[in-house]
């Protein structure tokens, strides 16, 4: 898909690009991860009966500005984050990689995911569902102006706290 008269995004691009992002996170290089992201990026976790619910007038799970986002990562790589400690062991899948718009420098993906969190004296926690990403192109490579997380579960209970990043 053309960005501009000599730019072309493709498939491939966008899935390198999920695929480190992916590894970033499955790895906890939190600080490394936030530095995908742009100044005014958000993430949001809507509520699995409401997904194309608006934060503002919905509960979200997750509903998070730059700011949230980077005391969550503080939050998180605080040895005293008992829901963290010792960090859950995690590993992302992601397939079925689609580019559904492309509009100026913002490229918007949305790609399946199956995330196995690993902790222990637990069972293994499988998070199921979908991304939507808007990208910014970003010379090469991109960087992440909104990640919305839509988790297929019906019932989130059975799938204990989410104090990592989906």
């Amino acid at each position: 898909m053309t960005i501009a008269a000599k730019t072309v995004v493709t498939r491939a691009q966008v899935e390198d690009f999920l695929y480190q992002e992916a590894a970033l996170l499955d790895e906890w290089k939190l600080d490394e991860w936030q530095a995908l992201l742009t100044d005014d990026a958000t993430y949001y976790v809507p509520p699995n009966d409401k997904l194309d619910g608006d934060h503002r007038t919905t509960l979200f799970i997750i509903a998070d500005d730059r700011e949230r986002i980077r005391q969550r990562i503080i939050r998180i790589n605080d040895p005293n984050c008992h829901a963290e400690y010792p960090k859950s062991r995690t590993r992302r899948m992601i397939s079925n990689v689609r580019i559904a718009n492309v509009a100026g420098d913002l490229v918007t993906v949305t790609a399946n995911f199956v995330c196995y969190r690993f902790r222990r004296n637990e069972r293994i926690r499988e998070y199921v569902g979908g991304y939507r990403f808007i990208l910014k192109v970003a010379g090469d490579s991109f960087r992440i102006k909104e990640r919305r997380v839509f988790i297929d579960a019906h019932e989130l209970g059975s799938l204990g706290s989410v104090s990592f990043i989906l």
